[in-house]
This record gives C-alpha cells, sequence and structure tokens, in this order.
C-alpha cells in the first residue's frame, strides 16, 4: 500500500488532490490523505472535498483527513502546496510521518523550496515540481477551476528512476496530466517566469490579465519584469530557451483574461502574501549573481513592508 498524502488544499493541492482521492477511493495499493485543520478539515470531514469546474461538481472523500502526525502515520510520498511562508512550520509538524524513504514534491509557487525543504530533511528525495493551473479555494472545502488548461512537471536530478516512474503512474491513472521531465530545473524556472512576473504586475498594478495586456503601459512594466528575471535565470547559467520571453508572453495571452495571481488575491483581501519568494527572491538572486533588477527592487520595496 503506498500512502500519498497532500499538504495545503488550495487551488493546486486540492484540485490535484482531489483527482487523486477520486481515483485511488477504493484502491487496495494506493492510499490519498489530506492534511488539512480548522474549516477546511471540518468542511471535507462532513461534505467532502468539491471541486467545480466550468461544466461539472465532483465531491470526492479521501481514505483520512487530519492534521495529527501521529494519526496520519508513515508517508511514502508527500505532496505540499501550501503557501510558500509555511514550509518550515507546516513541513515541521509533519517530522513524525516522514522518514527518510518518504518522497517529496513541492508544487509552490516560487523556486526556492526544494532548498528549504532539504535543509529541514537533509537525507530525504525533495524532488522539483510545477504545475500550470488556475484555480482557488471558493469556500473551505470548495476549489474552483477556471478555463481547461492544467498541467503538472516534475522530476529530479538524484531520485531513483523508480521512485518517479512509480509517482507518474499513480499521476496518470488519476488522469491528472502529468510529466516526468529530465531537465526539471529549467521547466520549473519557465513556469517561476511567468508566475513571479504575473505576480509582481497584478500586485503591483492591481489589475488582472485582461487590463494588463489592453493598457500599453501595463504590459510594458510586465514585459520589463520578464526581462530582469530572464536576466537573473541567465546569470545562474540555466539553459532556457532563447526566446522566453516572446514564449512567456504567449502564455499569458493565452490565460484567461478575467484572472489573476494568487498573490494579488491575496493582497486585496489583506492576507499575507508571497511576495518573498515571488518578488524579494529575484533580487536577492540578482544581487548574488550581479544583475541588477531595478523594477522588481521598486515593487518589492512597495509589497513588502
Amino acid at each position: 500500500m503506498k500512502r500519498i498524502a497532500i499538504l495545503g488544499l488550495g487551488g493546486v493541492g486540492g484540485y490535484f488532490g482531489g483527482l487523486l482521492a477520486k481515483a485511488y477511493q477504493k484502491s487496495d495499493d494506493v492510499e490519498i490523505i489530506f492534511i488539512a485543520r480548522g474549516e477546511t478539515q471540518k468542511a471535507i470531514i462532513e461534505n467532502g472535498l468539491k471541486i467545480v469546474t466550468d461544466d461539472s461538481e465532483t465531491v470526492v472523500y479521501p481514505n483520512l483527513v487530519s492534521n495529527d502526525a501521529s494519526e496520519i502515520g508513515q508517508l511514502d510520498y508527500l505532496i505540499c502546496a501550501t503557501k510558500t511562508y509555511d514550509i518550515e512550520e507546516s513541513l515541521t509538524s509533519l517530522k513524525e510521518s516522514i522518514n527518510k524513504e518518504t518522497v517529496i514534491l513541492p508544487l509552490y509557487n516560487g523556486v526556492d523550496a526544494p532548498e528549504r525543504i532539504q535543509k529541514l530533511f537533509p537525507e530525504n528525495e525533495v524532488l522539483q515540481g510545477c504545475v500550470y493551473i488556475i484555480s482557488m479555494i471558493f469556500s473551505p472545502g470548495t476549489i474552483r477551476k477556471i478555463g481547461f488548461y492544467e498541467k503538472l512537471f516534475f522530476g529530479s536530478k538524484t531520485a531513483s528512476f523508480s521512485k518517479l516512474e512509480e509517482l507518474q503512474n499513480i499521476f496518470i491513472k488519476a488522469k491528472i496530466e502529468s510529466y516526468l521531465v529530465d531537465n526539471i530545473e529549467e521547466t520549473v524556472w519557465e513556469k517561476f517566469i511567468f508566475i513571479s512576473a504575473l505576480a509582481s504586475t497584478t500586485a503591483y498594478l492591481n489589475q488582472n490579465i485582461g487590463e494588463i495586456l489592453n493598457n500599453t503601459e501595463s504590459k510594458v512594466t510586465y514585459i520589463e519584469l520578464l526581462h530582469e528575471i530572464e536576466d537573473v535565470a541567465q546569470a545562474k547559467g540555466l539553459k532556457l530557451p532563447h526566446d522566453i520571453v516572446a514564449q512567456t508572453i504567449q502564455k499569458l495571452e493565452k490565460s484567461p483574461k478575467e484572472a489573476t495571481s494568487s498573490m494579488h488575491r491575496d493582497l486585496v483581501a489583506g492576507k499575507n502574501t508571497e511576495a518573498l519568494s515571488l518578488v524579494q527572491f529575484v533580487v536577492n538572486e540578482g544581487k548574488k549573481y550581479g544583475v541588477k533588477t531595478p523594477l522588481y527592487e521598486k515593487i518589492a520595496g512597495i509589497l513588502i513592508q
């Protein structure tokens, strides 16, 4: 029996965790555990996790919903999708469930998560991963997904191929559009370039995707950020497509116009934001590699008080 836990049941963890729970509800081979607390835990125990897409509603029940490590027990795989500012606290609370065989897959917005998790669990296999999806918490225990685009990428330079392949097969059987890729660091950075510039622009200008694309000044701001972060990635020695900026703009043009970033939504709602991982991180990496990032610095100064 393979035991897989999902930590963080927001737009990403809730959606992909929901697909896993649906696929393996009656399985003898795979057990799906949701790690949740408070209102979310209560709602899922009572009514299941509801996933609402543009054309369907599904309710799923995992094998267990808990945030108590002693109740959760030992895990084979842990998929992490909390906010980046919760990494240390949320994972430390689960250390009883993580043995040295537990494989950890981070699906965060930033690119600094694997390194931070590896510090907490130096003996564990920490994979790299990222997703493309527009989804959010509609209410506790209900996830709303917009549009039909969803992709999950993961990989590792050090993990055994059998472990990676086992996880990929589990995803595929759950009808998750998942790709096990060799050049995972580049793939994760391609996503990071997209999400970092988008989060920075939407939060800084208080505009959604359509408004940014339809306003010349806003679009110039977005493109300037793309160039700054591309310079940082190149200085780090990452082998990204030569037309990464054009590709990223194209991704934005294909996104639902009414959508925005989760960081922008959090800022408007007066919640904690991921500005440290999505904005300040770029400034810090720029300093480390001698790359100037004036617009990122300006936005970081406004968003991080």
